[in-house]
C-alpha cells in the first residue's frame, strides 16, 4: 500500500493552511493521536474483513477502552450495539475514529467527525494520490478539510497502528501473538510489511513501543513520525521502512534531533531508481545516482542504513535492548572452535578488533579450562562445559566472561553462554540451577563495566518457554553471527557520528522549473568563476591564433596543454579538441590550427578560442563535482578522476554544505586513497590541503543557488601539497549567469 512519495497533500496548501497541519502532527497532539482511550470503528460489520481485523487486534493488544462500531444499516455488530453515524453518539466523542468506509464516502465521514468533537481519524481507503493526478487532487481536498476541522489524520491508503504500552490497535491486519512491549518504534511506508516485521519480532522476542503504517503520509509523515518516537519515553530505538524521503528537510530536522536525544534511527530504505538528472553535462551526473545520494544524506544524518529486513530489526533490538560500546575492541567467549573461527573473520570484514587477553585475564580464565583449552580471544572453552558435571550453577563460560569483563584492554564483549531451555528442566534441582545462573548473567550485564553482547551463532526462533526465561530476568540474545556483528558496526559508526549533523543541511529550496533545462559555460568563463572564490586553477590563456598560443606557451613554460574553448563543447577530447605535451613553439602552432579546426565539427557550437596550460605531471589526479539531486538538491561526489572515474567509480558523496572536516573523512573512505597517502613511495598528498580546496569547489556551486545544475573540476590534480584544477565544467539553469561575479 505504499505510494510514491512528494510532499504531502497539507504541504500544498496556503501558509494558513500549512501552519494548520503543522500543529496537528506536533509532537504533543501526537502523543494523544496514538494513546486513545476509545475509539470508533467507522463502517464496521460482522461481513467486513477490516473491520474483523480491527476488532481481533484491539482483543489480542488487550485494549480495555470502549470500541464503537458505526455502521448506518446494523443494529450490532461483534456482540456490540452498533450506532448510526458519529454524530448518533450521545456520549462523548471517542478519541479516535478508524474509517473503514469507500472511497467516495470518507468526505461525509470527515464531517460527521467534526461535528461529533473527534479530533484523531485513521483512513484506510485507498484512490487517493497513489491513483495519479485525479486522486492528488482529492487527497489535497481531504487533508484540507481535517485541518479545516482540526482533526489530525492518519492515511490514507494506511492500515492503522499499534500502541503496545497501551494497548491501542486501530489496525487493519492479524496481531501474531504473544506482543512484547519493548524498545523498538517502528514505522512503515509499507502495509503489509507490518505482519512481517511484527512476526519477527515475536520469532526474536523483540519489544515493540508501537508500530504504525503511515500509507499516503498526507498529514502525518515520516518525519513526524521521528519526532514523535523521540519524545516517545518507551522508544529508545526507531525503526523505519522508507521507499521515498518525501520532505528532506523536514527529515533532516528530525534526524538532528533523535540524534541529539542519543535515540538512534535505523532504516531499510527501497525502490531505488535511476537518477535523474537526464541531461547532466558532467561524469558526476553518471556516478551520483539516486541510491547513492540517498546513502550518502543517510549518513550524513547519522541514520543507519540496512540492506535486509532482518538486519532492520536485529539492529533495532541491538540498539534497544544494550549499552553500545565504546570502542572497537571486542573480547568474544563461546563454547564453539567454529564458532570463534566465524567471528573472527567477520570481525576483520568491519575493523572490529579482537585483541589478546591481559595476562591477568588469561591467568584467571585458564584456572577453568580443561588443559587441552587454550586461553585465547577470541576464547572457545570447548565442549568441556557441556560434558562435566558442574559444582556450581555457574560454568566455565560464565568464570571467563567474569574475567574478561575487568580487561583493561576491552571495550565490550561478544558472549554465547546466554541459552534457556526450549522446555522447562525435568526436575526441580536442574530448574533452580538454571534459574540462579539467568540471574547471576543478568546482574552481571547488569553492573558490568564494558557492554555485554549475548549472541546465538544462528537466527534460531526463540521459543515460549525461552521466551518466558529471558524476560522474566531482562535479558535478551542476538540471534546470528553475521548480523549480530553487522548490528555491532552500526552502533559503532552510530555513536562515532553523533553531534556532526551540519545544521544547514537540506535546508535549501530546490528550484523551479526543468532541472533537465542546462546551459554549459565556456570553460574560460567557470575557471573564472571557481578561481574567484578560491580555487586554485592551473594557469592559462585564452588565444585566438597559431602565433598567440606559441607566444603563451613561452610565457607559460613548455611543454604545455591545449584546449578548445566552447560553452557547447563539453568533452573536448571526445572530438580531437585537446593536445597534450607540446614541448615546442612549432608544436604548439600545429596543435593550435587541429585544435581550433575540431570545433567546426560541432554544429551550432561558438569557439572563444584556444586555452593554453603548463602541463602536469606526476601526482594524482581527482574529481570534485557537484550535481544537482531532484530530492536532496547539490551533491558533491569526490573520488579518483580523470580518465578513471566511470571504471573506477571508487566515488564518495554528500549533500552540500561540507566542510573541509568532512571532505577530509570523504577522501579517506576512498578505496585508493594509499595513491594520496603516497603509495609505492610517491609523495604523500596534503590531505587538508586537497579537503580546503574542494569545499571551496562546494561552496562555488552553492554560491550559484537556484541555477545550478552541474559544477565539475575533473582533474583535480595533486602533488605533494600542490593542488589545482586542471579542468572545470559548470552548467546552471536559465538566467544562470546573471548576477554571477565572472571575474576573479
Amino acid at each position: 500500500m505504499a505510494v510514491e512519495q512528494g510532499p504531502g497533500a497539507g504541504q500544498q496548501a496556503d501558509a494558513g493552511g500549512r501552519d494548520r497541519v503543522r500543529a496537528l502532527v506536533a509532537p504533543d497532539r501526537l502523543r494523544e493521536f496514538f494513546a486513545p482511550r476509545s475509539i470508533a470503528l467507522v463502517g464496521a460489520s460482522e461481513t467486513s474483513g477490516w473491520a474483523r481485523l480491527a476488532v481481533l487486534a484491539s482483543t489480542l493488544t488487550g485494549f480495555t477502552g470502549p470500541l464503537i462500531p458505526i455502521h448506518p444499516r446494523h443494529e450490532t455488530a461483534f456482540g456490540r450495539p452498533v450506532v448510526r453515524s458519529l454524530r448518533d453518539l450521545a456520549a462523548e466523542p471517542p478519541d479516535l475514529a478508524f474509517i473503514m468506509v469507500p472511497t467516495h464516502a470518507v468526505e461525509t465521514v470527515i464531517d460527521d467527525a467534526a461535528a461529533a468533537g473527534v479530533r484523531n481519524v485513521v483512513v484506510l481507503a485507498s484512490g487517493y494520490r497513489e491513483v495519479g493526478p485525479g486522486g492528488h487532487d482529492l487527497e489535497g481536498k481531504l487533508v484540507a478539510q481535517a485541518a479545516a476541522a482540526g482533526i489530525t489524520m492518519l492515511g490514507p491508503n494506511c492500515l492503522g497502528f499499534i500502541n503496545v504500552t497501551t494497548g491501542a490497535a486501530p489496525f487493519g491486519l492479524t496481531v501474531p501473538l504473544p506482543l512484547t512491549a519493548g524498545p523498538v518504534g517502528v514505522a512503515l511506508q509499507s502495509g503489509a510489511l507490518t505482519s512481517v516485521v511484527l512476526g519477527f519480532a515475536r520469532s526474536h522476542a523483540i519489544g515493540i513501543s508501537s508500530l504504525t503504517s503511515v500509507g499516503n503520509e498526507a498529514m502525518i509523515g515520516i518525519a513526524d513520525m521521528i519526532e514523535y518516537l523521540v519524545d516517545d519515553e518507551n522508544t529508545k530505538v526507531i525503526c523505519l521502512f522508507l521507499e521515498q524521503i518525501g520532505d528532506p528537510a523536514a527529515f533532516a530536522r528530525a534526524a538532528a534531533r533523535a540524534d541529539a536525544a542519543g535515540k538512534p534511527i535505523v532504516a531499510l530504505k527501497a525502490g531505488s531508481t535511476e537518477a535523474g538528472q537526464k541531461a547532466a553535462l558532467a561524469h558526476t551526473g553518471s556516478v551520483a545516482g539516486d541510491d547513492a545520494v540517498v546513502d550518502a544524506v543517510l549518513r550524513q544524518l547519522n541514520v543507519i542504513r540496512v540492506r535486509s529486513l532482518e538486519e532492520l530489526m536485529i539492529t533495532s533490538a541491538m540498539l534497544g535492548y544494550s549499552r553500545v560500546p565504546g570502542g572497537r575492541r571486542m573480547g568474544v567467549v563461546t563454547a564453539s572452535g567454529g564458532a570463534c573461527d566465524i567471528i573472527a573473520d567477520r570481525s576483520s570484514e568491519l575493523g572490529i578488533e579482537i585483541p589478546d587477553f591481559a595476562p591477568q585475564t588469561a591467568a584467571a580464565i585458564s584456572e577453568h579450562l580443561p588443559p587441552f583449552a587454550s586461553a585465547r580471544n577470541p576464547l572457545d572453552v570447548t565442549g568441556y562445559v557441556l560434558a562435566n558435571a558442574a559444582t556450581s550453577f555457574l560454568n566455565a563460560m560464565d568464570y571467563a566472561l567474569d574475567a574478561t569483563l575487568k580487561d583493561p584492554g576491552l571495550d565490550f564483549v561478544l558472549y554465547g553462554g546466554v541459552n534457556p531451555p526450549e522446555a522447562a528442566p525435568p526436575d526441580e534441582l536442574m530448574a533452580q540451577a538454571m534459574e540462579q545462573r539467568m540471574a547471576w548473567i543478568s546482574e552481571r550485564i547488569a553492573t558490568s563495566p564494558i557492554p555485554v553482547l549475548p549472541i546465538n551463532p544462528t537466527t534460531v526462533d526463540v521459543g515460549p518457554h525461552a521466551r518466558e526465561v529471558l524476560s522474566r530476568h531482562n535479558l535478551h540474545v542476538y540471534n546470528g553471527i553475521d548480523l549480530g556483528l553487522a548490528a555491532v558496526d552500526s552502533a559503532l559508526r552510530w555513536q562515532g557520528s553523533r553531534g556532526t549533523i551540519p545544521a544547514e543541511l537540506l535546508q535549501r529550496p530546490l528550484p523551479d522549473g526543468d532541472l533537465t533545462e542546462a546551459e554549459p559555460w565556456s570553460e574560460a568563463e567557470a575557471r573564472s568563476m571557481v578561481a574567484a572564490r578560491g580555487v586554485p586553477v592551473v594557469p592559462g590563456e585564452l588565444v585566438t591564433s597559431a602565433d598567440e598560443a606559441a607566444d603563451a606557451a613561452q610565457r607559460l613554460g613548455l611543454p604545455v596543454a591545449l584546449k578548445i574553448v566552447s560553452a557547447q563543447i563539453t568533452h573536448k577530447s571526445d572530438i580531437g579538441g585537446v593536445a597534450l605535451g607540446l614541448a615546442a613553439a612549432q608544436d604548439v602552432r600545429a596543435a593550435y590550427e587541429k585544435v581550433r579546426a575540431a570545433g567546426a565539427w560541432v554544429a551550432g557550437a561558438t569557439v572563444d578560442g584556444v586555452l593554453v596550460t603548463p602541463m602536469r605531471s606526476g601526482g594524482t589526479e581527482l574529481l570534485a563535482g557537484v550535481t544537482l539531486d531532484p530530492t536532496f538538491g547539490p551533491v558533491l561526489a569526490v573520488g579518483l578522476g580523470g580518465v578513471w572515474v566511470e571504471i573506477l567509480k571508487d566515488i564518495r558523496l554528500r549533500a552540500l554544505p561540507v566542510g573541509a572536516a568532512e571532505v577530509r573523512r570523504m577522501l579517506e573512505e576512498l578505496r585508493g586513497i594509499d595513491l594520496l597517502r603516497g603509495a609505492r613511495g610517491s609523495q604523500p598528498a596534503d590531505l587538508d590541503a586537497i579537503a580546503e580546496v574542494i569545499a571551496k569547489i562546494g561552496d562555488a556551486a552553492l554560491s550559484l543557488n537556484g541555477t545550478l545544475r552541474a559544477l565539475e573540476v575533473n582533474p583535480l590534480w595533486v602533488n605533494g601539497d600542490q593542488v589545482e584544477a586542471l579542468d572545470v565544467l559548470i552548467a546552471t539553469g536559465p538566467d544562470g549567469k546573471s548576477g554571477t561575479e565572472l571575474g576573479a
